[in-house]
């Protein structure tokens, strides 16, 4: 496999050498006239980037219309024509639209301006500052007039230094945390919101997207692959009237690069890794865009393949480097232009991940070290297909999304004892799911934005479980848990006086739920101990908040918001038994200071109360097998912040930080009986660290002949935590700090990257679990990857 990979980079390079520009810069427009609120948003649409507003007042401004096909630069220059404003390129995705000087305001004319000379920063410089339309909000909303937490990051810094999944938005983010049990096996989790360790029934308490689709609803992360992203925004939660159920903690919505009808474009990127203590790595991924005949139709296709070197090793079964990962995947998207701005997108995405072994380390063996006599290998395989119908007229939005979801996840965990005879537990995850949502909105413009929609989600989810000597398995009590959920919901946004915004919603949504037991033992089955349970739940989740602008670059605001996950059922032993529902009512109140990307200083403080009614998490049953319910309530105070400074155009800095307070104040009587042997370790909600605290700088300068060099570091600090409730899973982790650096030189069309990851080489614990079968042993933990550097080259033709 390495020799494959290293062949594959050769190849790459080879095709890389001659790379020549063929992208043409002309869109398609077709942009009403009105104001620069109303207009922003489709112009953005239609030519694909993100564009900033650096004065609040030129929101109101009245622009013209556009129409025709012409570069994005001259598009800008005939909407802003005869206003006070002017833009100004950032990036090669990015545009900032700002005040013109005083002695340069044009005077209202029939003909346009010449389209600005852009600045010199590097097309690959696009700050996650610079998009302050928060699109997640499904109204367009202006960031200014945002109530709320968002984190908004663009595509091209989330891909420098290395495409690494989910783990390149947590390594950029102090609110979020992961279960680090392996490659398309984690549950997220956002600001304390956090259940359970496993992969059970129970919905996940962060809602992740693809655009407006749901990627999954009681499965774990898939871990796509971020190729050829637009922009990555993180809404911290509750997120229940906009997003529904499975939003307690926020929202991860993830924006690919659309198809381009009016552009030839072929990108590569290929790498070579080495690990130290372990096994090289690689990857190498292509994306292509191509225009379909002259009707504005356009094909976008994404490709990659990664090999991740393992470094854990086993000396029970003489093996070095067991846990290598192995990651296969596309993307693609067929936009057809239906006429009179009706646009129709046919996509799918496939992605196939391949663990040879786990990647967690005996806690009381050497380093790096595990004694197990079985390969504890794991399979994950993601398959969507999406429809997406939209349409832009008069200042509205129409969007329709549906998709159909199969997602299957093996896993096999070692369940014996050195020195016995080796035994195993395999657990198959089957999920199938249709989700459809169809909205109309008002982007927010002369005082007043709303969205209003619909949604449908049906949902399927099987467990099976085998147990035993390794080829003596024997069927355990699984689960199929069924959810149909139908959904209506409703949010404005409305200016109520000069610098005071409220905004309103509320949401209805009713689910018809169902499951039933798979292989109960035919005595429990006989006596009619087995359940198959069905019933229905309508939950009612209101949202208000308030935001002020008492000063210039001072924002205020508080809002309520509730959000809740639907029961289930769950094993226990051989039998099968309901959990509830759940819900989190969370106050939050905030104050920022600055502009986003305007100003050489912007800040933020969060302060947040959650009670959360039913916790549903996991515990470890009397026969020693992870099992789920309703562990009691609880409440969860955070405060977070962030800060950036740009002393200049060309170096930045970053801090972020978040403290939780959690407590589980109120056990189910189950869980206190379980949990009565060790009740120091009841208190703290499991999975959520007391503190962390990440840095970051980005520097850019022109190097050469006009070539680019850019390096940015940062450094994470994850504070303790406890694995679970209870005696088996109240272990201790957390409290490591992780690092990286990266530095590319190039321009954007070909580059070379070095990359250094864990600078330190920390062992760290991530996570203190690697099987459930704890019991007796003296613990586990998840060290860090060691220090990896990568050299990479990417081209553009």
């Amino acid at each position: 496999m390495t020799r494959g990979f290293l062949s594959l980079f050769v190849a790459g390079a080879a095709i890389a050498l001659p790379a020549q520009a063929m992208a043409a810069e002309e869109r398609a427009f077709d942009v009403p006239s009105g104001s620069l609120a109303a207009a922003l948003p489709v112009l953005s649409r239609q030519a694909g980037v993100s564009v900033s507003v650096a004065d609040a007042d030129l929101w109101k401004s009245r622009v013209r219309s556009v129409r025709g096909r012409m570069p994005v630069g001259e598009a800008m220059a005939r909407m802003l024509a005869g206003t006070a404003a002017r833009a100004v390129r950032v990036s090669g995705t990015s545009w900032r639209i700002e005040r013109r000087p005083a002695q340069r305001v044009a005077q209202r004319s029939t003909s346009p301006p010449p389209a600005p000379a852009p600045t010199p920063q590097p097309a690959m410089v696009a700050r996650p500052e610079d998009e302050i339309v928060v699109t997640a909000s499904k109204a367009d909303t202006p960031y200014s007039h945002f109530a709320g937490v968002v984190t908004a990051m663009d595509g091209d810094d989330l891909a420098f230094g290395g495409e690494r999944g989910t783990e390149s938005i947590l390594s950029r983010m102090a609110t979020i945390s992961s279960t680090h049990l392996g490659a398309g096996r984690n549950k997220l989790f956002i600001r304390g919101i956090a259940d359970s360790s496993f992969t059970g029934p129970t919905q996940a308490t962060v809602g992740q997207y693809l655009g407006d689709i749901r990627l999954s609803y009681n499965a774990p992360d898939p871990d796509l692959r971020l190729y050829d992203v637009d922009n990555v925004e993180v809404l911290e939660g509750p997120q229940g009237t906009l997003y529904g159920a499975g939003s307690l903690g926020g929202i991860i919505r993830v924006v690919p690069n659309a198809p381009d009808p009016d552009a030839i474009e072929l990108q590569a990127i290929a790498g070579a890794s080495v690990t130290q203590h372990g096994d090289p790595g690689g990857d190498i991924g292509a994306i292509a865009n191509l225009p379909v005949g002259d009707n504005g139709h356009a094909l976008r296709l994404v490709g990659y393949m990664l090999a991740e070197g393992g470094y854990i090793d086993n000396p029970l079964r003489g093996q070095n480097d067991v846990n290598r990962v192995n990651t296969r995947g596309a993307r693609a998207t067929f936009r057809f232009d239906a006429g009179d701005d009706w646009a129709i997108d046919l996509g799918g995405v496939y992605q196939r991940i391949t663990s040879d072994d786990a990647q967690y380390a005996d806690k009381d063996a050497p380093p790096l070290t595990r004694y197990s006599m079985v390969e504890q290998n794991a399979r994950a395989r993601y398959a969507m297909g999406t429809l997406v119908i939209a349409k832009d007229w008069d200042g509205l939005h129409l969007q329709s999304s549906s998709a159909f979801i199969d997602h299957k996840l093996f896993e096999r965990f070692d369940a014996g004892k050195v020195g016995e005879t080796p035994r195993l537990l395999d657990q198959y995850n089957a999920t199938r799911m249709f989700v459809s949502e169809t909205r109309l909105s008002r982007p927010f413009h002369d005082g007043l934005g709303w969205v209003v929609g619909a949604s449908f989600v049906d949902n399927r989810t099987r467990q099976r479980r085998e147990y035993g000597e390794a080829m003596f398995q024997a069927p355990l009590t699984g689960v199929t848990n069924d959810v149909t959920e139908f959904t209506g919901y409703g949010e404005a946004t409305v200016e109520i006086a000069r610098d005071l915004v409220a905004t309103g919603g509320v949401r209805v949504s009713h689910a018809r739920l169902g499951g039933s037991g798979e292989d109960v033992p035919f005595a429990l089955a006989d006596a009619n101990r087995a359940i198959a349970a069905h019933r229905t739940e309508t939950d009612l989740l209101p949202s208000f908040s308030l935001l002020a602008t008492p000063l210039e670059n001072l924002t205020l605001y508080a809002r309520y918001q509730e959000g809740f996950r639907p029961g289930g059922l769950a094993i226990d032993g051989n039998f099968v038994r309901r959990f509830s529902n759940d819900q989190v009512r969370t106050w939050e109140g905030g104050v920022r200071v600055g502009e986003r990307g305007e100003t050489p200083f912007d800040a933020y403080v969060s302060l947040s109360y959650s009670r959360w009614r039913d916790i549903q998490a996991d515990f470890i049953d009397a026969s020693g097998f992870p099992s789920t319910a309703n562990i009691g309530d609880g409440r969860i105070t955070s405060i977070s912040g962030a800060l950036a400074v740009r002393p200049t155009r060309q170096l930045s800095f970053e801090l972020g930080a978040v403290y939780n307070e959690s407590k589980v104040d109120d056990l189910a009587p189950q869980i206190a009986l379980i949990a009565m042997a060790a009740p120091a370790r009841l208190g703290r909600i499991p999975n959520v660290a007391s503190h962390a605290v990440r840095g970051a700088f980005n520097y850019w300068t022109i190097v050469g002949d006009g070539e680019e060099f850019r390096v940015n570091g940062w450094a994470k600090y994850i504070g303790p935590s406890r694995l679970g409730i209870g005696p088996v899973l109240g272990e201790g982790q957390g409290d490591y700090v992780d690092t990286g650096l990266a530095m590319r030189v190039g321009n954007a069309r070909r580059g070379l990257t070095l990359t250094l990851t864990n600078l330190l080489d920390e062992r760290g614990n991530r996570f203190a679990l690697g099987t459930p079968f704890v019991e007796g042993s003296d613990g586990y933990l998840t060290p860090l990857r060691p220090r990896t550097l990568r050299v990479a080259i990417d081209v553009a033709y």
